[in-house]
C-alpha cells in the first residue's frame, strides 16, 4: 500500500479540467488497484472560489472526495486559485493547511503547493492571465493537448519560472531538514530524484495524460493516468447516478 498518493491543480471549475478522468483516477484509491493511505491534494483543486462554475461532473468529484474521506486521510494543501476552505474542510471532511511534511520509510519529504516562490504571478497578473487565456484556447483546438503542451515548455518564461520555483522550494525544504519536496502549481510534471533534495512535481489534471505522485517506504514516483487505465468496472461505476457513484 502507498503511504501517499498525491495530485494538484484540478482546477475544478474550468473548461479544461479532466474532471470525469479523475472520478476514474479516485475510483482506483477505493477499490482497491491503487491503495493509499493518505491522499494529498496539493493546491488548485479549484479554478476558482466560484461554485457556479462547476460542472456537474466537477461536483461529483466534490462528492467522491467526500466519501473517500471516511476511508482514506486526505489533507487539501492550500493553492493561488482555492481561496478560503474553511467551509470546504467541514463539508468534505479533509484537513487544510498551507504545507505538509510526511516521513516514509527514512525520509522527510515536504509538499506545498509552490506558489509562494512564483515571483512572475504577483508582478505581472495581466501577462499570467492572456497567457493562461491563449494555452487553454490552444488546449479546444488540439484535444490531445499536445500542441498546448509544447507552447508551454517552448516558452523561456515560464521554464525560468519553473526553474526558480524548483531552486527555491529546494533550498526551503533543505532548511526544514527534509530530503523530498513536492510541489504543484507549474502544470509541469517533473521528477529530480538525483538532487541533493529531490524535487517532483505532481503535474495537473488539466491536461492530457494526467499526473500523479506516489510514496511509499521513502520512494518517490511519477506516474501518467489516461483512459487506458479505465477498466470495465470502472466503466461500469462511472455510468451509475451521482449518489450511487459516491457511495
Amino acid at each position: 500500500m502507498n503511504d501517499a498518493i498525491v495530485i494538484s491543480d484540478l482546477h475544478l471549475g474550468g473548461d479544461n479540467c479532466q474532471a470525469d478522468l479523475l472520478i476514474e483516477f479516485l475510483h482506483t484509491l477505493r477499490h482497491g488497484s491503487n491503495p493509499s493511505k493518505k491522499l494529498i491534494l496539493n493546491g488548485d483543486v479549484f479554478d476558482s472560489f466560484d461554485f457556479r462554475r462547476l460542472k456537474k461532473s466537477h461536483w461529483k468529484v466534490l462528492s467522491t472526495i467526500r466519501k473517500l474521506s471516511d476511508e482514506v486521510e486526505i489533507v487539501w494543501i492550500n493553492g493561488n486559485h482555492d481561496g478560503p476552505l474553511d467551509i470546504i474542510s467541514h463539508l468534505l471532511g479533509v484537513q487544510v493547511v498551507d504545507e505538509y511534511v510526511i516521513d516514509s520509510g527514512e525520509k522527510r519529504i515536504l509538499l506545498l503547493h509552490g506558489h509562494i516562490f512564483d515571483d512572475f504571478l504577483e508582478s505581472y497578473p495581466i501577462t499570467t492571465h492572456i497567457a493562461d487565456f491563449v494555452y487553454r484556447i490552444l488546449q479546444k483546438i488540439d484535444p490531445s493537448h499536445g500542441f498546448a503542451r509544447w507552447a508551454k515548455q517552448s516558452s523561456k518564461t515560464f521554464l525560468r519560472c519553473t526553474e526558480k520555483i524548483e531552486e527555491k522550494s529546494i533550498a526551503y525544504a533543505k532548511a526544514r531538514k527534509c530530503d523530498v519536496v513536492c510541489c504543484g502549481h507549474t502544470h509541469l510534471a517533473i521528477e529530480r530524484a538525483s538532487r541533493p533534495v529531490a524535487y517532483y512535481n505532481s503535474g495537473c489534471w488539466t491536461e492530457k495524460p494526467c499526473n500523479y505522485l506516489t510514496i511509499r517506504n521513502g520512494v518517490v514516483r511519477l506516474s501518467a493516468f489516461d483512459e487506458s487505465h479505465i477498466t470495465a468496472e470502472s466503466r461500469e461505476h462511472a455510468t451509475l447516478p451521482l449518489a450511487l457513484a459516491a457511495s
